[in-house]
């Protein structure tokens, strides 16, 4: 298993013990994922003799960080939700119900107590929990939910409000990945993802067509990173927007496993509240970049600038902003404000549709590259726009106007047109 060289001297008898079970140790080199955890990922399992095991794993490089071994649960276990960091819900072959509840699992792992909460009646194949208070279970192709309503529950009183959701889940593996999501993958190879929205209302994405076949056990921490055991090995795989039914998204970290072989567990079930994901923030705009560096410059005068012109500094107004959006072509734009109006014509950007945030505005043009003014467009609200301009009283203003009916607050005179950047 992947373990930094710090972690492998302090956890030497952990490992010994893990190697007996055939948990064997391997290295690799890092790859990165990007889901935002609370910590490491949780992962608890049953070995065949019903032994609880724990394992850790590092969310950026698929490091497992440890794996412990505490007792056995006492009966055989069929299907395993985890609930939450130190809760566990375990259905037996007998189809009972236990809570399993984790006094620690720092260097030992350690129960508090395993109480069977439901007596009978639990005989689901498969059982995940999305850490949004909803447990699924699949039995006979068909799909069950529950409401949780404790972190600790006893029985009915706290998991309730069940419904079958529909028929025709012939599923291999099952997984939740986030509120009302799931993961899982068939005996054909297919890799699917379903969001629940009710009883007979559900939509499913095709992941991956084929593949999978060779995954017998798939879990996820949630936040797009998935886990799937393949020949006892565990694979690690990161989703980079799980919420939109495409899986060409998906990093396969294939030649970086967690582990290549060594997890033997009979059941797999990971904290599935473990990690989150993160929408990215949206890129700004080219307009909306220069918007931003135009807005900076309010309130400024000449002498902030390295200008040329004193008394006509509008031009480079425009062309010191969009120098330094960065990106933007700026040959052809001189300290001459009708310049602007050539440079539109020359690139075919000139037009009088409506402005748009970035433009730059061209007022009074008279032809052969000469006009009165020209400024930029930060803000536009229908017909009103809002312009930052160099040379506005002698200093760089911000204003707010109605550009079809009335001139420019400076008397510079009609709009001429809109001018847009080009790269």
């Amino acid at each position: 298993m992947k373990l930094g060289n710090t972690v492998r001297r302090a956890s030497a008898a952990l490992a010994v013990g893990a190697m007996s079970l055939g948990l064997v140790t391997v290295t690799g080199g890092a790859a990165q994922a990007a889901a935002s955890c609370t910590g490491d990922v949780s992962i608890y399992g049953t070995l065949s003799d019903g032994k609880l095991t724990y394992s850790q794993i590092a969310p950026n490089t698929g490091d497992r960080v440890k794996t412990l071994i505490g007792p056995a649960l006492g009966f055989t276990p069929k299907a395993m939700a985890t609930l939450n960091f130190n809760t566990v819900l375990v259905t037996s072959t007998a189809g009972d119900l236990y809570r399993v509840d984790v006094q620690t699992n720092n260097t030992t792992l350690t129960l508090a107590g395993v109480e069977k909460i439901w007596d009978g009646g639990w005989t689901f194949d498969k059982m995940v929990y999305d850490g949004a208070g909803h447990l699924y279970g699949t039995v006979e192709g068909q799909l069950h939910r529950y409401l949780v309503s404790q972190d600790k529950p006893q029985g009915s009183a706290h998991i309730g409000q069940h419904v079958v959701i529909d028929t025709g889940f012939v599923l291999k593996t099952l997984a939740a990945a986030g509120d009302d999501r799931i993961i899982a993958s068939t005996a054909g190879g297919q890799f699917y993802s379903y969001k629940i929205d009710g009883i007979g209302d559900w939509t499913r994405a095709t992941l991956k067509n084929d593949g999978w076949s060779a995954v017998d056990s798939l879990t996820s921490p949630g936040g797009g990173l998935y886990y799937g055991r393949t020949n006892g090995g565990m694979y690690w795989y990161h989703d980079v927007d799980p919420t939109d039914g495409d899986g060409s998204d998906i990093a396969y970290h294939t030649s970086d496993p967690v582990d290549a072989s060594g997890w033997t567990q009979s059941l797999l079930s990971a904290y599935a509240d473990n990690c989150a994901y993160v929408p990215p923030a949206p890129t700004a705009t080219t307009g909306e970049k220069i918007a931003k560096v135009a807005n900076a410059q309010v309130g400024k005068d000449f002498n902030d600038f390295d200008f040329h012109y004193p008394n006509a500094w509008c031009a480079e107004f425009v062309r010191y902003v969009w120098a330094n959006v960065g990106g933007i072509k700026t040959s052809g734009v001189t300290a001459a404000s009708g310049s602007l109006y050539t440079y539109g014509q020359n690139n075919g950007t000139l037009h009088s549709s409506g402005p748009k945030v970035g433009d730059a505005v061209v007022y009074g043009y008279s032809g052969g590259g000469v006009a009165n003014h020209v400024n930029l467009v930060v803000a536009v609200d229908g017909d009103y726009v809002t312009t930052v301009g160099g040379n506005e009283s002698d200093a760089v203003r911000k204003t707010t106007y109605n550009w079809k009916t009335n001139n420019n607050p400076l008397n510079a005179g009609d709009v001429s047109g809109f001018i847009t950047p080009v790269g």
